[in-house]
């Protein structure tokens, strides 16, 4: 109630005061404080300008996991399970978890090579423009200054507020930061199953079944999330309002579970950073990936998938750089260029952004393969961007064959089974139309949906233009398409742009 009762009294003096905003909002109207409940929270804007135009960012899976270095970020849970591979590498290479466990990698993250402001200025490079870490994976480890554990990066490991560091560098270049958390499964505790039983669940339930001794030390139950229920959503929803409060993240973003977070712990949360982005004049986004925010005040996110068709409501999509795991381990493969640009692509058409995860090093170095992509990303857009930031979608997302596998984990990954020229996306903003190839065609292209006497498309065309050429392209019109004729020499890799414009 103080919370709330604050936040009226900030919003009646910012609006007697004329609702001046905060520098990198270009409009943000001051709205009534809201409350803890479904119904006042349908009053968001679950999908901002800011961020509809954004639809590229870039995050990423770096903490105490990436000292291991093997299997995937669910190292910790799997080093415990005495039937898995991790285990098995746990005990040739650092011992038996009795002895060695998860929390002692906690010193051996130091993050030494880690500079905040050379990540943002490659994402900028990149193209993004939001970013930001994964605050706390399942692990029970904070990537941020927090009073609420004391397994955080300032008590221990790299002792630097790592978040902090890059909320800062990210914002200096322009870019809206994200936060993602996926600790609402950390909790190790007996869950009522379907017949009614308890069972032990959480992301340490091996700890409790194969080595339960190790529960016994306090602070280490805390990183196991090993503790009475009540205090376990005190301090989830606690890590949030710290993060809010120190940091004020444009983004948040959650993976699965939220289910398990009681119904009005998570409109307390809701409300407590909706009034704060009031209090700031921001808009702000929050992502759910199960129904358990409605879309009424959050983002649909869709991991490693995306939809098959043309999407009613904006969404994200996160994926990752890699072919595999999340963090990076020593045998990661990493995507080509292609690949990711050809996603992002795809998503955009449909109405979504892309949310692109990469795999830093314990010691904070990005691999060059993986900045390599990043910079090709960046080269394309750098040409093409255009057709991709600030647009909407079309009437259709696009034709083509190629059409990708629709939900969590859809989408085409494997580059045996890539785009090819004929399939085309497409975008829009204002009344300018944007074609894109996924590819470069040897012959003429033909996109059939503007073909003359279309019902997509009935206006004339005055132009078509391929960004990043200065020739003057051959086209025409029939009724079986636009069909063009490609110049000799392609303006960049990947995909290409046409312009589309109408006559008036």
């Amino acid at each position: 109630m103080r919370i709330l009762t604050a936040s009226i009294l900030f919003v009646l003096v910012l609006a007697l005061a004329g609702g001046c905003g905060h520098g990198d909002v270009k409009s943000a109207p001051v709205k009534a404080t809201y409350e803890p409940t479904w119904e006042s929270l349908e009053q968001v804007n679950e999908a901002p300008d800011w961020f509809r135009d954004a639809k590229f960012g870039i995050y990423f899976h770096w903490g105490v996991y990436a000292v291991p270095a093997f299997g995937s970020e669910w190292y910790p849970r799997n080093m415990y399970d005495v039937k898995s591979r991790e285990y098995k590498h746990q005990v040739e290479t650092w011992g038996d978890p009795n002895q060695f466990g998860y929390p002692d990698f906690v010193p051996m993250f130091k993050a030494e090579k880690f500079d905040a402001n050379a990540w943002a200025r490659l994402f900028q490079q990149a193209g993004a423009r939001f970013a930001g870490p994964v605050a706390e994976h399942h692990d029970g480890w904070a990537m941020w200054d927090s009073d609420m554990t004391p397994w955080n990066v300032v008590d221990k490991g790299p002792q630097r507020d790592i978040t902090g560091e890059l909320e800062k560098a990210i914002r200096k270049r322009g870019m809206k930061f994200v936060t993602t958390f996926h600790h609402a499964r950390n909790n190790l505790w007996e869950k009522p199953g379907r017949n009614g039983q308890l069972a032990w669940t959480g992301h340490y339930s091996f700890v409790k079944q194969y080595f339960p001794a190790l529960l016994e030390d306090p602070e280490r139950a805390i990183m196991y999330g090993y503790m009475p229920r009540e205090k376990f959503l005190a301090m989830w929803t606690g890590k949030l309002k710290e993060v809010i409060d120190k940091y004020h993240p444009d983004l948040m973003w959650f993976d699965s579970w939220l289910d398990e977070i009681p119904e009005s712990l998570r409109q307390e949360y809701l409300a407590y950073y909706y009034n704060d982005a009031t209090r700031r004049a921001k808009e702000v986004v929050v992502t759910r990936k199960q129904e358990d925010l409605p879309l009424t005040c959050s983002v649909h996110d869709i991991e490693k998938g995306r939809t098959d068709s043309l999407s009613e409501h904006f969404f994200l999509t996160d994926d990752t750089i890699s072919m595999g795991s999340w963090c990076y381990t020593q045998d990661l493969r990493i995507k080509p260029t292609s690949v990711v640009l050809h996603s992002l692509i795809d998503i955009v058409s449909k109405n979504g952004a892309l949310l692109l995860n990469i795999s830093p090093l314990a010691d904070g170095t990005i691999p060059e393969n993986q900045r390599q992509v990043l910079l090709e990303m960046g080269k394309w857009l750098k040409v093409n961007g255009e057709a991709i930031y600030d647009t909407r979608p079309w009437k259709v997302y696009g034709e083509g064959a190629t059409q990708g596998r629709a939900g969590q984990f859809g989408g085409v990954t494997d580059p045996k089974e890539g785009y090819q020229p004929q399939d085309i996306r497409f975008t829009a903003k204002g009344d300018t139309l944007y074609a894109i190839s996924l590819g470069w065609a040897d012959k003429p292209l033909t996109i059939r949906s503007l073909g003359s006497g279309s019902d997509l498309f009935p206006d004339e065309i005055a132009s078509v233009r391929l960004l990043g050429s200065k020739g003057k392209l051959q086209w025409s019109r029939s009724p079986e398409g636009l069909v063009i004729t490609m110049p000799k020499e392609k303006p960049c890799d990947h995909a290409v742009v046409f312009k589309i414009t109408r006559k008036k």
